[in-house]
């Protein structure tokens, strides 16, 4: 294709002051920038949204640094090589990077990684071979110490991760595995699609509540992508013994002002539960054994990751509010280009 000069891209308008609302975004036409020694132009085909983008709209560095007002949004994105500069890449490569949220992404070979489409469809490499899928394996099997024979309670289980570690855990040998949503459709998903042994809407109760009638005998794992009400009811109905991962806690990323932590942490003592944070990063050590097994397993199509998604770049702001109100199930994806 021609070399373009100019695409389409989204920026940090404002920084949100609690839930994002469109204006936090700017959608705006771009010079492409040239392509140095090392780089490659990518044609993006596709680009993720994901809930660890909202701590980046905040001014506070964590373990990545937060985006800048007035510049493009970053994120997991898959695209077509057009113009390369190093040795490594060539045009026509499909590689996996970081610069997403934009048409046309100038990046440094060494942050761009070729990809197989033959192997699976580029939307893959971003949810079930991807971060996600990443997160999931190394934080059932790794953080968590998963065990066949384990009963596992994910929360946020109709999300792409939720998804995933559900799925693990059925085909490592769980006992019974029991998920949270936020609809009776999701609910019908774990259980019907899945393969879930037992599913709530935690809309509809006291997560405590409704986590006893799932699973009275209690859990040994527990998969945290929520945190608040359902990281305190774990809390309260886990095994002896139990092992949390504490891989995210979506209902407080747009809460203002203190965050209050678990109020019965004392359980924690009394059980002796062991409690992980983890970022996928952290096990970069399992990432082949993740990308053999996984692929594996989608090949034989034993685990599935159902897709949301919404076309043109322009539409990313929308999707990734939508998809941190819980209107998506499994991973939302944004679609830029055939």
């Amino acid at each position: 294709m021609t070399v373009p000069t100019t695409g389409t891209e989204v920026r940090l308008a404002a920084r949100p002051d609690g839930w994002p609302t469109p204006e936090n975004f700017a959608v705006v036409r771009a010079e492409v920038p040239a392509v140095g020694p090392g780089q490659v132009l990518v044609r993006n085909l596709v680009m993720s949204v994901d809930p660890y983008m909202r701590g980046r709209m905040n001014n506070v560095r964590t373990y990545v640094p937060p985006f800048q007002i007035g510049k493009p949004l970053e994120g997991g994105a898959v695209g077509e090589v057009v113009e390369s500069r190093s040795p490594q890449l060539a045009a026509g490569d499909v590689v996996l990077h970081g610069l997403g949220w934009r048409e046309f992404s100038v990046v440094g070979a060494a942050g761009a990684t070729k990809i197989d489409t033959g192997v699976a469809p580029p939307a893959a490499y971003l949810g079930a071979l991807g971060m996600p899928g990443h997160a999931a394996y190394a934080g059932l099997l790794e953080a968590a110490e998963f065990r066949p024979g384990d009963v596992v309670f994910v929360s946020g289980a109709a999300g792409t991760v939720g998804s995933l570690v559900g799925q693990i855990a059925r085909l490592r040998g769980a006992s019974k595995v029991i998920g949270s949503a936020g609809s009776p459709e999701k609910v019908r998903y774990l259980t019907e699609e899945l393969g879930f042994d037992r599913a709530f809407n935690y809309r509809d109760g006291p997560i405590w509540q409704q986590l006893v009638k799932a699973s009275p005998e209690g859990f040994d794992v527990y998969f945290d992508n929520v945190g608040g009400d359902h990281l305190d009811a774990a809390l309260l109905l886990a095994k002896m013994g139990a092992r949390f991962a504490l891989c995210g806690a979506i209902s407080q990323y747009n809460e203002k002002g203190e965050v209050i932590g678990p109020r019965n942490l004392m359980q924690a003592i009394g059980k002796g539960i062991t409690m992980r944070g983890f970022l996928v990063g952290h096990y970069e050590n399992v990432k082949d054994r993740f990308l053999t097994e996984m692929g594996g397993w989608l090949a034989r199509g034993e685990v599935s990751c159902r897709e949301t998604v919404v076309k043109g770049v322009e539409q990313a702001p929308r999707a990734f509010l939508d998809m941190l109100s819980g209107a998506n199930t499994g991973k939302t994806l944004i679609k830029i280009a055939d």
